[in-house]
């Protein structure tokens, strides 16, 4: 039995002297890349679930931090979606090589789509989980008059979060994020994309799923609804599913 190649720990500069970490286990391609979501990191669940997966397939893998994210440098609260979209596309430039199926978690999936359309001759494939395109326009509709006080007075505003404690949104993330929406419009994809949404997400709306797969253009695009499925979608059950269509993907 052949032994499966170490994931490999590393970071890259982004340019301005900011480091970006990664791990990366060298495979058979198309490889996966995985894209993790907003205040999140490359250490959560799913992450460490298509890891396993594809060490166990021969698979290339890679899962990295944007900045100001988990083991990077930056300031979390100094980033934007064009930011860490120009971080997710060096990683994608640098460290891999041939198709790869990107796998993007909530803002991630915004991402994800993102850079599948900087670049289309580099994705094989697409699973959006719990994916949240134009979710700046989400937040900045549902602010209070006190949290617009805050981010106008101080440029941040602390949301409270149930999986932690408060993090900050910045205002500049919410004005630069309206550069990048989609679903204002037909989104020109012709590769093959996965939607996976827990229709008990209390951060985004399953009915996103839908309106996002309405808006591709390509011809090949499913959605999954898991009843009982939550945002972070990560029971075993749920990482199951994930795997099933990574692999479908995949070929």
């Amino acid at each position: 039995m052949v032994e499966p190649v170490v994931e490999q720990a590393g970071t890259l500069d982004r340019g301005d002297g900011v480091l970006l970490a990664y791990r990366h286990r060298a495979g058979a391609t198309p490889g996966v890349v995985f894209l993790g979501g907003f205040n999140s990191d490359m250490t959560g669940s799913k992450a460490e679930d298509l890891s396993a997966f594809c060490a166990e397939q021969g698979r290339a893998f890679l899962r990295f931090d944007y900045s100001g994210h988990g083991a990077s440098g930056g300031v979390f609260a100094e980033g934007t979606i064009g930011r860490w979209l120009d971080d997710a596309t060096l990683m994608l430039d640098r460290l891999t090589a041939g198709p790869q199926v990107l796998v993007g978690s909530s803002m991630g999936g915004w991402l994800a789509l993102l850079l599948a359309l900087r670049r289309p001759g580099r994705v094989r494939g697409l699973v959006g989980v719990a994916a949240a395109p134009d979710f700046v326009t989400r937040i900045e509709a549902g602010l209070t008059a006190e949290a617009r006080a805050e981010m106008d007075r101080t440029g941040v505003w602390l949301r409270p979060s149930q999986y932690g404690a408060p993090y900050p949104i910045a205002r500049e993330l919410v004005r630069e994020g309206h550069d990048h929406l989609l679903l204002d419009k037909p989104i020109p994809l012709a590769m093959p994309v996965r939607l996976l949404h827990g229709q008990q997400d209390p951060d985004v709306p399953w009915q996103l799923a839908l309106t996002i797969a309405a808006r591709l253009e390509s011809p090949d695009v499913q959605v999954r609804l898991v009843k009982d499925g939550d945002h972070r979608l990560s029971t075993p059950r749920d990482l199951a599913l994930l795997r099933q269509e990574v692999a479908g993907l995949l070929g």
